[in-house]
């Protein structure tokens, strides 16, 4: 007589779902100081040289009404690290995937739909970027020879912004890892990395781009915008910054088109 599993063991979507998250999550764990590194270098850098560094030698920056630089540089670095930890975490090693090591196919062998794998890619990413975030956000907190004047008027706002921001950093790896070879990883980071963050208003707020109209406009399709602004009303309400109604429907717009074009390539490039 043959044995069938029973209901508990069958495996199914979900539990598909959930022991590809558990794999992703355990990977984190074994490279936990490699985590740290690849979060924390580059922002303590920049908040050690210019909010630090910078006012103790006489060349501090500051902003409108008196702000210090460190003030308005935190919402924009906890922005670059949560959006960022997405291509990273996700995009890279999905371009990896679909190049040399061929491992996608074995992610797609699992008992899920194909388009459940690219959303548990999508997922990892968002879990990475909250940490990234949450991580980040102390340093550039803690760092600055300046004042760093923060006030959470708005608890629920703050986290609505953390976690649409994390779902926009996942769904921009998946897009990224499906659209970028493994042999163009280093050209991605010159030609979209560098532009996104130097144009997302991390280091200005978007009003204050109205001097130069047409970047204004133009910088409306960086999804980095929206979380910059975001975490500057979330957390600087004092600095100038987009209405909430703004960033947050931009923020649901990015993450539905962004999701859409990564799963879509996702079956694409699985299928081929």
């Amino acid at each position: 007589m043959t044995d069938h599993p029973s209901e508990a063991t069958r495996p199914t979507p979900g539990r598909a779902f959930l022991g590809l998250l558990e794999r992703d999550l355990a990977a984190l764990r074994r490279n936990l100081a490699e985590f740290v590194l690849r979060t924390a270098v580059q922002p303590l850098m920049f908040v050690f040289v210019f909010t630090y560094l910078f006012p103790k030698i006489g060349q501090g920056f500051t902003g409108a009404g008196g702000a210090s630089f460190a003030t308005i540089l935190l919402p924009g670095l906890v922005a670059v690290a949560a959006v960022f930890s997405g291509i990273t975490a996700v995009g890279m090693p999905l371009a990896i995937e679909f190049g040399a090591t061929r491992e996608i196919e074995d992610r797609a062998m699992a008992p899920a739909p194909v388009w459940m794998i690219a959303v548990e890619k999508v997922v990892y990413g968002a879990l990475h970027a909250l940490a990234s975030a949450l991580f980040v956000f102390p340093l550039v907190y803690l760092v600055p020879a300046t004042p760093v004047s923060v006030h959470v008027a708005n608890w629920p706002l703050l986290l609505v912004v953390l976690l649409l921001a994390s779902a926009i950093s996942g769904a921009l790896g998946l897009t990224l890892g499906t659209i970028v070879k493994p042999e163009r990883i280093g050209l991605m980071f010159a030609v979209v990395v560098l532009p996104l963050t130097f144009l997302g208003c991390v280091y200005y707020p978007w009003e204050r781009l109205a001097p130069v109209r047409w970047l204004q406009v133009l910088v409306l399709a960086n999804p980095l915008v929206y979380v910059s602004e975001g975490l500057r009303n979330a957390l600087t309400p004092t600095l100038p910054h987009m209405p909430s109604w703004a960033f947050l429907l931009a923020m649901v717009a990015c993450l539905a088109g962004l999701l859409a074009l990564g799963i879509w390539r996702f079956l694409a490039r699985v299928v081929t």
